[in-house]
């Protein structure tokens, strides 16, 4: 089992960065496929960004592509996201999620979860 924690998020004005990290405990991250996944309110739970156990895969949601950029270390169990050109409509609650398959794109492919953190974009 892994535990899952998020750190980074806040309030930024339209077309700035944020750096968001999730660190693991428990079990190493090495272990698992990461993604980091977002919801905004009356929205549903959307994927934003996953990356394979070793770092040699990812996959972005079209929203984001050239914007994001996932990355881990799993030297220090921390998987890495780092949003720039903010938008209004990236606010949302940015989820860390811990998959036992090589690398996956879809919510209920991920069995453990962070409390997720706030990113709020201003216009």
């Amino acid at each position: 089992q892994v535990q899952l924690v998020e750190s980074g998020g806040g309030l930024v004005q339209a077309g700035g960065s944020l750096r968001l990290s999730c660190v693991a405990s428990g079990r190493t991250s090495r272990d698992y496929g990461m993604g980091w996944f977002r919801q905004a309110p009356g929205n549903q739970r959307e994927v934003v960004a996953t990356i394979s156990r070793s770092g040699g895969s990812t996959y972005y949601a079209d929203s984001v592509k050239g914007r994001f950029t996932i990355s881990r270390d799993n030297a220090k169990n921390t998987v890495y996201l780092q949003m720039n050109s903010l938008k209004p409509e990236d606010t949302a609650v940015y989820y860390c999620a811990a998959s036992t398959l090589l690398i996956a794109t879809m919510s209920s492919r991920y069995e453990y979860w962070g409390q997720g953190t706030q990113v709020t974009v201003s216009s």
